[in-house]
C-alpha cells in the first residue's frame, strides 16, 4: 500500500522515540530515516520498523499528563540538568533537539543553537 506523508512523519516520530529511548544510535537512526524518507509503500517503512518493540499507542501517549512545552520545553538547560548523548530532529520545527536529564531523572528537550 502506498505511504502517504503523514504515515512517513508517524514513521520519523516513530524513530525518534525509539532513538530517545537508548534503542538506536545516531548513525543507525540516520540510516532508517534515510529509508523511511525514499520510501514509497508501508511494507518499505515496515522493514526499517521489524527488529523494534511496539510503542506506547497515541491513545496512550495522549492519556499521559504532559510536562513543559513538548519539544523544546526550556529555552536553555537549568543548572544540575546532565546533557546526554540523545539528539533528535523535531518533526514539527525541524530544529535539532539535544536530551537532558535531571537530578530526578526527568527529560527535557533543548533545542540546539
Amino acid at each position: 500500500m502506498r505511504l502517504s506523508d503523514a504515515d512517513r512523519e508517524l514513521a520519523f516520530e516513530a524513530l525518534a522515540r525509539h532513538a530517545a529511548e537508548g534503542r538506536l544510535e545516531v548513525d543507525e537512526l540516520e540510516r532508517r530515516v534515510t529509508v523511511v524518507a525514499n520510501a514509497t509503500t508501508h511494507e518499505e517503512v515496515a522493514s526499517v520498523m521489524a527488529d523494534l518493540p511496539p510503542l506506547a499507542s497515541a491513545f496512550e501517549q495522549s492519556a499521559r499528563p504532559r510536562r513543559g512545552r513538548g519539544h523544546g520545553d526550556a529555552d536553555a538547560p537549568q543548572p544540575g540538568w546532565t546533557p546526554t548523548g540523545e539528539r533528535f530532529r523535531d518533526p514539527g520545527s525541524g530544529r535539532v533537539m539535544r536530551v537532558w536529564t535531571d537530578a530526578g531523572g526527568g527529560r527535557h528537550y533543548v533545542a540546539e543553537s
